[in-house]
């Protein structure tokens, strides 16, 4: 592994250090995502740890490796829209499906349209960084041995999504619950790699997101106060995917920029 493909690992790996540090900074240190009332700490931890790092500073990465380092921009999960707009309603069909079948605490239309928004700014920057930059870089350094290119993306990706819990706040932050996230992780690959599209992997991964702090909120006896629609939530997912919308289109793929073919 040298050159560009080398470069590209390290580039990786260097994001997710600074994106997984600024998580524990902003949200495991004070406990953000546990506690409703903190509507300030969770916009300020969104906007510095997940949308500047986790989804602009993975778009800068991404856009290196598709230029200088002649990367397949659909290999790291943006292909063509109508790819998207095939799997992004079974992604999401089916990441529901995960969460019902997950035992929920829940099945509350409102409290589950809360929890998604207030995850899915998260979700956006760990699929962008452990799967788009992570295991695309991965799967492209390992490529000369086709049989393992995706393995090995998947289970590097996986393991370092679940390492990351460590610098969230409880109980996501516990040895048991990163091992059973890196399994999660793996879920989440497969879904990565058969769609090979950024947006379905988002709906899916969030969906299992979502179902993580519902219970959360349930053990700390916080649910109720999801019971109502929480609008700054809504807004904070929309802007999110506005936000990473247009990074894929002015950062990642720009206008006029030409995939490469190999």
């Amino acid at each position: 592994m040298t050159g560009h493909k080398g470069q590209s690992i390290l580039w990786a790996l260097g994001l997710w250090i600074a994106w997984t540090g600024a998580t524990w900074w902003l949200e495991g240190r004070i406990n953000t995502l546990g506690r409703p009332d903190a509507v300030v700490e969770r916009l300020i931890y969104a906007i510095l740890a997940n949308l500047l790092i986790g989804v602009l500073a993975a778009g800068l990465v991404l856009r290196r490796r598709f230029t200088i380092a002649s990367a397949q921009p659909r290999r790291s999960g943006f292909g063509p829209l109508r790819r998207s707009a095939l799997f992004v309603p079974a992604g999401l069909a089916a990441g529901l499906l995960f969460y019902m079948a997950g035992g929920a605490p829940s099945l509350d239309p409102v409290v589950i349209l809360n929890a998604y928004a207030q995850v899915f700014v998260v979700s956006m920057a760990e699929v962008m960084v452990c799967w788009a930059v992570v295991a695309g870089s991965v799967r492209r350094s390992v490529e000369y041995r086709a049989w393992l290119a995706v393995p090995a993306a998947a289970i590097i990706a996986s393991v370092l999504f679940g390492v990351y819990h460590f610098a969230h706040s409880a109980p996501f932050n516990t040895p048991s619950m990163v091992a059973f996230l890196s399994v999660i992780g793996l879920v989440t690959s497969a879904v990565f790699f058969l769609t090979e599209d950024l947006y379905a992997t988002i709906a899916f991964h969030n969906a299992l997101g979502t179902l993580g702090i519902v219970r959360a909120l349930d053990s700390a006896g916080s649910l109720a106060a999801f019971e109502t629609v929480q609008w700054p939530l809504i807004a904070t997912a929309f802007a999110g995917l506005c936000i990473l919308v247009a990074v894929d289109v002015t950062v990642v793929r720009p206008r006029g920029f030409e995939p490469r073919t190999r």
